[in-house]
C-alpha cells in the first residue's frame, strides 16, 4: 500500500512537474506573441496616406552669367585662378552682334514636403518651404509634376497653402489633435534630403511644447531631417495630426527631437489663406512676461500663472479697457491663462472687433474688464525717455529699509512716463540691483498698495513685515515689471 501510495504521489508530482514545465514553456511564448501584436505595423498606413504626400521643389530666377568677352579669355582667366596669380585688367570686347543678351535662368532653391488637402488640388506645406521662391513644382507619388500657385503663406504659424490644377486627387483625413496622447505611435512621410516618400516613425514625446513660436508644438522622436518640412505627422488611424516643421539639432540632422504644428491650428490658418490669402489675428496692445513662483507668492496670487503686463501701448485696446502695467492677466474669455505664451494665442485666435472679457489681478484683488480686440499690426517702437527734468524734490529716508533711496517725481517725469504718480529710485544696494531694480526706475506699487507719492511710500514701508519678501511694481520707460526684494532687518 505504501509503495502504491508512493507511486501515486510520484505520478502526481510528475504530472505536476509536467504542468509546471509546460506553463514555464508557454508563458514566454504567449508573452512574446502578445508583445509582437502590440508593436505597430505601418504598412497599411503607408498604403493609405502615402499617395497623398507630395514632394515640393522651389526655384528662383537669377541672371545668367555673361559669356567671356572674346575667344580664349575664359581659358586665360582659369589659368590665373588655378595658379593663384593676380587677374589682370583685361579690355572688354564688344559683344558679338549675333550673341543673345544675358537671360534669367532658374536655379534649384530648396526641397520640402507637403500633403493633399482636397481632391481639387489644395496642398498644405510650411511657409518656410516656399518663402522667396519664384516657382514651386509639386511632384505627386505617381511622378506627375505640376507648377503650383501659392494661395497664401503665414510666417507666424509657418503654414502655406498651394494650388495645383488637378482633380480626383487622394486627400488626407484630418485627425482630432485633442485625442492625441503622449506615448502614442506616430508616423511621418516626406522627402528628407530629397529622398521622396521616406517613411519614419516614433512616439509623441510631449504636447503643447512652447518653443517661442506663435503656436504650441507637438514634440516627437520621429526622425525628421531637412526636406521633411511640410510633410504630415500621422496617427495610427491614418489621420494627419500635425505638420512636421522644426527639429532640434546641433549637427543639422535628426537628433531625436522634432516638432510638428498641431493640425487643428494649421487647418484654421489654411481656411483663412484659402478665403483671403492672408491671416487676420487679434491683438490688445500689451507687452507681457512670465509670472514666476516668487512673484506669485509675494503678491498673493497663489500659484504662478497668467501673463504679467510689462507695458501697455498708448491708445491700444488694453489701455482703453483699463489694463495697467503691472497687472496679471489671469483669464481671457473665461479661459484660464496658464502661462504668458497662452495669451497671444488666445487673443490672436479672436476675430478683430470682438468684445472680450478680461480678468486681471491687481494689488491683491481681481478686476473684470472688457476689451475690444484690434487687428495685428506692425509693432510700434518703444519711445525713449526724455532727458529734461524739473527741479528734483528732497529724497526720502524710508527707502533705506528696502535697500534703496527714492525721491518724489517731478511733473515733467510724470508726463514723460504717462503716470499719475510714483517715486523715483535714486540709488540701490547691490542686493536690490541683483533683484532687477535700477537707478531711474519708478515705483508705482509696493506690497499690493498703489504708490502715488513719497507719503504713500513711507506709509507702506512702515507697515511692511521685514521677515517676508515684498513685491514691487516698477516702471522703466513705458515698460513695467514686478520685482521681489527682501527688506533689511
Amino acid at each position: 500500500m505504501m509503495q502504491l501510495g508512493w507511486k501515486k504521489l510520484n505520478a502526481c508530482v510528475l504530472a505536476g512537474a509536467w504542468v509546471v514545465t509546460a506553463a514555464v514553456a508557454l508563458v514566454p511564448v504567449t508573452s512574446a506573441v502578445a508583445q509582437v501584436r502590440t508593436l505597430p505595423d505601418f504598412t497599411d498606413l503607408v498604403e493609405q496616406v502615402g499617395p497623398s504626400v507630395v514632394n515640393i521643389r522651389t526655384l528662383e530666377k537669377v541672371a545668367a552669367r555673361a559669356a567671356p568677352g572674346g575667344p580664349g579669355e575664359e581659358e586665360m582667366l582659369e589659368f590665373f585662378r588655378r595658379f593663384g596669380l593676380p587677374i589682370p585688367n583685361m579690355p572688354r570686347q564688344s559683344p558679338h552682334p549675333k550673341r543673345p543678351a544675358p537671360q534669367e535662368e532658374e536655379q534649384p532653391r530648396g526641397v520640402g514636403s507637403g500633403f493633399i488637402l482636397s481632391a481639387d488640388g489644395l496642398i498644405m506645406t510650411n511657409a518656410h518651404v516656399v518663402d522667396g521662391a519664384d516657382e514651386v513644382v509639386v511632384t505627386l507619388p505617381d511622378k506627375r509634376e505640376f507648377k503650383a500657385k501659392i494661395m497664401g503663406a503665414d510666417k507666424r504659424s509657418d503654414i502655406a497653402l498651394l494650388k495645383i490644377e488637378a482633380t480626383g486627387l487622394p486627400a488626407v483625413k484630418i485627425g482630432d489633435v485633442s485625442r492625441l496622447k503622449v506615448g502614442e505611435w506616430v508616423m511621418a512621410i516626406g522627402s528628407p534630403f530629397g529622398l521622396d516618400n521616406t517613411v519614419t516613425a516614433g512616439i509623441v514625446s510631449a504636447k503643447q511644447r512652447d518653443t517661442g513660436d506663435y503656436l504650441p508644438f507637438i514634440q516627437t522622436d520621429v526622425a525628421i531631417n531637412p526636406g521633411n518640412s511640410g510633410g504630415p505627422l500621422i496617427n495610427m488611424r491614418g489621420e494627419v495630426v500635425g505638420i512636421n516643421s522644426q527639429i532640434y539639432s546641433r549637427s543639422g540632422g535628426s537628433m531625436g527631437i522634432s516638432f510638428a504644428i498641431p493640425m487643428d491650428e494649421a487647418f484654421r490658418v489654411s481656411e483663412q489663406l484659402r478665403a483671403s490669402g492672408r491671416v487676420t489675428r487679434g491683438r490688445i496692445g500689451v507687452q507681457i512676461d512670465q509670472v514666476t513662483k516668487e512673484v506669485a507668492e509675494s503678491i498673493g496670487l497663489g500659484k504662478p500663472q497668467g501673463a504679467m503686463v510689462r507695458g501697455v501701448e498708448v491708445g491700444a485696446p488694453a489701455e482703453k479697457a483699463g489694463v495697467e502695467a503691472g497687472d496679471i492677466i489671469t483669464r481671457f474669455e473665461g479661459k484660464v491663462v496658464e502661462k504668458s505664451s497662452d495669451l497671444p494665442r488666445m487673443v490672436g485666435a479672436t476675430k478683430p472687433g470682438t468684445r472680450s472679457a478680461l480678468t486681471v489681478f491687481r494689488r491683491g484683488g481681481y478686476k473684470e474688464l472688457t476689451v475690444t480686440i484690434a487687428e495685428v499690426e506692425t509693432d510700434k517702437p518703444v519711445k525713449k525717455t526724455a532727458d529734461k527734468e524739473d527741479k528734483p524734490k528732497p529724497p526720502s529716508a524710508a527707502g533705506h529699509a528696502l535697500g534703496l533711496a527714492v525721491s518724489e517725481l517731478t511733473d515733467a517725469q510724470k508726463k514723460e512716463f504717462k503716470i499719475k504718480g510714483g517715486v523715483r529710485v535714486d540709488a540701490v544696494t547691490d542686493v536690490v540691483a541683483r533683484a532687477g531694480v535700477r537707478e531711474g526706475d519708478v515705483i508705482v506699487a509696493l506690497a499690493n498698495a498703489e504708490i502715488a507719492s513719497i507719503k504713500d511710500f513711507e506709509a507702506v514701508v512702515a507697515k511692511i513685515d521685514r521677515s517676508k519678501p515684498v513685491a514691487m511694481v516698477i516702471r522703466r520707460g513705458e515698460m513695467a515689471q514686478i520685482v521681489v526684494i527682501r527688506p533689511a532687518r
